[in-house]
């Protein structure tokens, strides 16, 4: 003994004198653990005749002597299991001979500790897997039978007495209570390969229960002879159908209605299965409906609240490199096929990297009804979605700050996905012996990953600060206070070395203290442990945590029974409330920091309910889509743009629709206009006095010509007879360059809403177009036209024009004559313009013009009196290059000056942007074959982690955009380690077109006078995805203006994934420039789809609605709750000056066409806190009105 604390306190002292990092790994010559699950392979266990081989084993998290201590299990495949009791001072004894839990050498999976006999001891559900042979598969269940003389606990397996020796192929158990009876029946998860098949092809998804690889319910049943459980298969009945390749299941009330879900994380192709608990001891699958995708590769996973919201969000893992070296050997190219699979079959999207999940509270569907819960993802954004082969994520709060962290382990040692060795594979497989093709298998030895939650929503990796440098292969892990210290250390299985066993420092820094809470459970007799026990504290005025009791979390791992909360600085927590599952509570107040609490359900005497929690005000907005009787759901064909350039980063087709707002039949009444495609005309949506649409096209059939796709459109009166005509941009990508399906048109009104096309009246411009607007630049009392060029058809991302269109109409002959040469030169191959508006934004009073576009800056150009010129040098802004996408304009901070919100791509995305590291697009015809390649590019770490500069796409998208580049990269090897400079030679790049994006997110510019502008990026919230049609107003009747946003793109690169996080955002403006989101909840407002258009328009009785747009979605139809008037403007005003009761003033400007394809009713809006308005129009000439 004096000899092993000797050698105990040499392996401190060595911890010591290491840079001191959050976790300091115990070795095993201090800790005793030794475990190492040795994989040896063979002719037949290897991973090409098995692709389950390396899935490695799990962790048991227990205290099996009741010592106080945690003891570990940890679980091997081709070696013992061991068990390791806890002696204190992270000193450990193999006690597994006495205990009687080695496996019985079987292959085994997941570890699960459950009291499964509620006498207080706990016991150990072990899956089994691999083998051919249904009885070395047989699970095992080691049932506590208390201690030895020795002091060790010993097992009995008893799985066969308590209806669980399975045969399955095994992955996890969870013990949950799903019929709420008060017991914990078993869901278990089954991953069975199928030789047959391979796993990744599309096929009918096999919901009949028929499936080889398909989860099982087991319902427990009392047997009161044997005095304990026996558990029933009760899946065909439970509706627990589905088939898939099981890793994970959580176990978690995801829509808070009382009852116990399931989610289920799948391998390959197989869709992720999110079991609804029916309450009826039945369960439908709502993946589809609660995710917009998931995770491909789908592997461990863990349902825990991020960002302290209350809400429980979802974090899967997947195999998705950081580094640019081993994305290019292992990433497969884009398929747009596949995407076109997954809607033919009806599997859900995937992709390959992590996704975070974050809850957004209850969807909001008609009339304020509240729906399932909004789900947006957001690991891109969060920093997360990329962490190579990963197995389990840990979600806790490992330094105690307040925040939950995250720490994903991963590798795998043989990495079959390696492109260089499918392709030698692929040629040598049938004369090469097995030995030899097994050796040419790289390995993929990696660190552990550590990402600390630094606001609730984005982490930071600080896997090396934290002490995870380590490379390994590592599975199975399991969290937990070894030492009760209050801070959490880690237990990880690895393959071919020992285990690792990580001391958390967390609480050794007496200088600046963090504080947690740990909670222990004592429940019903049934159910010891109180597993599903929620768990809400209350601290510092407002702060909140959620934990819902369930230890079978990450991947075959079990962690310690105990709800664990980190605290920041805060000593004293106002309340903690304890929810069991009987319903009813128990409340602890005023709870002193750095202790473990012991909730016991005897003291629980408050009931609670689950039902209608309700809402704590009522929301701004009001979905009226089917009591307005609109019933449009937009629709198009499908075309696949990667066809003409492999690499666009997003498809220029799919933009519509475009939504205007006018009096069409001079009604008094405002309707809309929906644009139309090549499959379905314009449509008008005619509003009528009792409210409702009534629903026609713009033409009459015979009279559409469908080879255009609707851009913009501009509701005007074009040449002066009082009634609004219509102008509609052609876009899209389909046609060639030149081709007469980009001429816009221009359709003349007879004042009823009939039109008739207006031929030669717009120049002729075969150029593919988009945003259109309106404004009597040269003062002459007709509208003049502004139309942007969004892009040279099959020449992404070259530079095009836009143009002025001067209004030459007269004797009501309607002319429009390009003077872009005189008016606004500069517009000549200004960019890629996606949005535009006239807006004085240097306050001379002289309306200019900004211009949002892709691979540019938000581009000012200033009204010297009839002309306009480039000035976004002067703006102070010049260096910020985005993909700029949607603008509107608005007083913010009420100083009398027009401030900015412009859209952009966002944060949530691979391709991530700062002037250090510009996102960068190199373009041209490189290989001479009259097609223009355009390569994007991106800085990404290299296998020394140093950045540089590589293109963002693999070896065979590359290839199939410049077959040239297939004899210059002969192996993906090298064109892994090539950055752009080596993929296009010196004089390629010389005489290239170089466009770079310093900037991705959305944000506030803020205008400071004189030209000049600040830029303050937008709340993270509306960061997750692209902004697109966007309405600025006072919402709320606050005197401040907010923002509402409809927004997302799906057609973006295969690769990279659709931008799908937004379900519509309204930011709340405090007049000072700051911005705070509302929920779905409070907002009112949910839209979920490929959002576009978003205008505002007058409702009959004097309603404030809104409309928004979505391609391949609904129509829908918002009215404001608050009451409210809209004072209606004419035609010709331009501005007004708005006057509060409290005495501060905001101008509001008027447009004829504001934000993304949108343009809105013109009125303003009147609530109880404005004293009087002061209009002026064109002329100069002022109104008032005071209310």
């Amino acid at each position: 003994m004096k000899r092993l604390l000797i050698g105990f306190t040499i392996a401190v002292s060595l911890w010591s004198c290491k840079k001191h990092t959050l976790f300091v790994q115990v070795p095993s010559s201090g800790s005793g653990i030794v475990f190492n699950n040795l994989i040896t392979e063979n002719d037949s266990i290897n991973p090409i005749d098995n692709a389950t081989v390396y899935n490695g084993g799990g962790v048991g998290i227990g205290d099996f002597n009741n010592d106080g201590l945690q003891d570990i299990y940890f679980v091997g495949n081709m070696v013992p299991n061991k068990l390791y009791i806890n002696k204190g001072n992270f000193r450990f004894d193999d006690v597994t001979a006495m205990a009687g839990v080695d496996g019985k050498g079987r292959w085994g999976k997941g570890a699960s500790v459950i009291d499964i006999n509620n006498d207080g001891l706990p016991d150990i559900y072990v899956c089994n897997s691999f083998a051919n042979d249904p009885q070395k598969r047989q699970n095992l269940l080691y049932i506590n039978k208390g201690l030895n003389k020795d002091g060790v606990p010993v097992f009995k397996d008893e799985a066969k007495e308590y209806g669980l020796d399975i045969q399955l192929f095994s992955t996890m158990a969870s013990f949950f209570d799903y019929d709420n009876d008060g017991d914990l029946d078993m869901y278990l998860t089954v991953n069975e390969p199928n030789p047959a098949e391979f796993p990744n092809q599309f096929r009918p998804i096999n919901i009949s229960g028929t499936g080889r690889s398909m989860g099982r319910l087991y319902r427990n049943d009392w047997d009161p002879k044997l005095k304990h459980p026996v558990f029933t298969d009760v899946s065909l009945a439970a509706g627990i159908k589905i088939e898939g390749y099981g890793h994970a299941a959580t176990i978690a009330d995801i829509n808070l209605d009382g009852w116990k879900d399931i989610y289920v994380t799948n391998d390959f192709l197989s869709n992720n299965i999110l079991y609804i608990n029916n309450h009826d001891g039945t369960f439908t699958d709502m993946s589809k409906a609660y995710f917009k995708h998931t995770s491909f590769n789908a592997m461990g996973q863990d349902i825990e609240d991020i960002n302290n919201d209350g809400l429980a969000d979802i974090f899967e893992l997947d195999m998705s490199p950081a580094d640019n070296y081993r994305k290019k050997m292992m990433s497969g190219p884009s398929s747009y096929n596949t995407i076109q699979n997954f809607d033919h079959y009806g599997y859900q999207y995937q992709y390959v990297r992590n996704t975070l999940q974050l809850n957004q509270g209850p969807s909001m569907g008609e009339n304020n009804q509240a729906g399932p819960p909004a789900f947006s993802e957001v690991g891109f954004l969060s920093g997360v979605a990329q962490t190579d082969w990963s197995w389990t994520p840990m979600v806790t709060d490992f330094d105690n700050d307040g925040y939950r962290d995250v720490i994903v382990t991963n590798g795998y040692p043989r990495d079959v996905t390696d492109h260089d060795f499918i392709a030698y594979r692929s040629n040598a497989f049938l004369i090469t012996p097995k030995s030899e093709v097994l050796k040419q298998i790289p390995s993929v030895k990696i660190h552990n990953y550590a990402f600390r939650n630094q606001d609730g929503l984005q982490f930071k990796d600080v896997s090396m600060d934290w002490g995870l440098g380590i490379p390994s292969f590592s599975n199975g892990a399991a969290y937990a206070d070894l030492n009760n210290d209050g801070a959490v250390d880690l237990v990880i299985n690895n393959i071919n070395d020992e285990a690792l066993i990580y001391k958390n420092t967390a609480g050794e820094d007496k200088e600046n203290v963090e504080h947690y809470l740990n909670i222990k459970f004592k429940g019903p007799n049934q159910n010891l442990e109180g597993i599903g026990t929620f768990v809400d504290i209350y601290y510092q005025h407002g702060l909140h945590q959620v934990y819902e009791n369930n230890p079978y979390r990450g991947y075959l791992t079990s962690i310690q029974p105990i709800a664990h909360f980190g605290l920041g600085k805060c000593k004293t927590i106002d309340s903690v409330v304890v929810r069991w599952p009987n319903k009813y509570r128990q409340t602890f107040l005023n709870v002193a920091a750095d202790q473990t609490l012991a909730a016991n359900i005897n003291n629980a005497g408050q009931t609670y309910t689950w039902a209608n929690p309700g809402q704590p005000k009522a929301p701004i907005f009001t979905n009226i889509t089917g009591k307005s009787a609109i019933n449009y759901i937009h629709c198009d064909t499908d075309y696949a743009d990667f066809n003409i350039q492999k690499l666009l980063p997003h498809k220029l087709s799919e933009y519509n629709p475009a939504l205007s707002v006018g009096d069409i039949n001079s009604d008094g009444l405002d309707d809309i206009v929906v644009g139309g495609n090549l499959k379905e005309p314009a449509q008008i949506f005619f509003q009528q006095k009792n409210g409702t649409f009534i629903q026609r096209g713009l033409l009459e059939e015979k009279k559409y010509d469908h080879a255009y796709l609707d851009g913009g459109i501009l509701i005007f009166d074009s040449n002066g007879d009082k009634f609004p005509d219509v102008l509609i941009t052609s876009s899209g990508y389909k046609a060639a360059a030149d081709d007469p399906a980009y001429q816009d048109r221009l359709y003349i009104n007879d004042g009823k809403g009939h039109f008739t096309l207006a031929k030669d009246a717009v120049p002729v411009c075969f150029k593919s177009k988009l945003c259109v607007r309106a404004f009597d630049y040269n003062n002459d009392g007709k509208s003049d036209l502004f139309i942007s060029g969004r892009v040279e058809p099959w020449r992404y991302p070259e530079p095009l024009n836009s143009y002025i269109l001067r209004n030459d109409t007269k004797n009501g002959k309607v002319k429009f004559t390009d003077v872009t040469n005189e008016v606004a030169p500069d517009l000549k191959k200004i960019g890629l313009i996606c949005d535009a508006i006239f807006s004085d934004f240097d306050n001379d009073g002289k309306t200019d013009l900004i211009l949002a576009g892709e691979w540019m800056p938000l581009t000012f150009l200033k009204n010297t009196g009839g002309k306009f010129v480039n000035v976004t040098a002067q703006s102070g802004v010049s260096n910020k290059t985005g993909w700029w996408n949607s603008i509107i304009a608005g007083d913010f901070r009420h100083t009398g000056r027009m401030d900015y919100i412009v859209g952009n791509t966002g944060l949530n995305t691979l391709y991530q942007a700062s002037d250090e590291f510009p996102a960068f697009i190199t373009a041209g015809d490189f290989d001479k074959r009259n097609r223009f390649d355009a390569f994007p590019s991106l800085y990404l770490p290299g296998k020394d982690d140093i950045k540089r500069e590589y293109p963002a796409n693999v070896r065979e998208d590359a290839v199939k955009q410049m077959i040239t580049l297939r004899a210059k990269f002969t192996n993906y090897h090298s064109y892994a380690e090539a950055t752009m400079q080596d993929v296009l030679s010196a004089d390629q790049m010389k005489n290239a077109l170089r466009l770079k994006a310093t900037e991705l997110k959305s944000c506030y510019f803020r205008n400071d006078g004189g030209g000049k502008f600040t830029i303050i990026p937008l709340p993270i919230e509306a960061q997750v995805s692209v902004l697109n049609g966007m309405v600025a107003d006072d919402f709320d009747a606050d005197g401040n203006l907010d923002i509402l946003i409809n927004g997302n793109d799906f057609g973006t690169d295969v690769s990279i994934g659709r931008y799908d996080a937004l379900n519509g955002l309204l930011l709340k403006g405090n007049g000072k420039g700051n911005f705070a989101p509302l929920s779905i909840a409070r907002s009112g407002i949910y839209l979920p789809g490929d959002g576009k258009a978003l205008v505002k328009l007058k409702g009959a009785n004097n309603n404030y609605l809104m409309a928004a747009s979505e391609h391949l979605g609904p129509l829908r139809i918002f009215q404001l709750n608050a009451k409210v008037s809209m004072l209606k403007i004419d035609d010709t005003d331009q501005s007004a000056i708005i006057t509060y009761k409290n005495g501060s003033q905001a101008k509001q400007e008027f447009y004829y066409g504001s934000s993304f394809l949108s343009q809105s009713s013109r009125f303003i809006l009147i609530n109880d806190k404005i004293a009087q308005v002061s209009i002026k129009n064109t002329s100069g000439t002022s109104r008032l009105f005071k209310f």
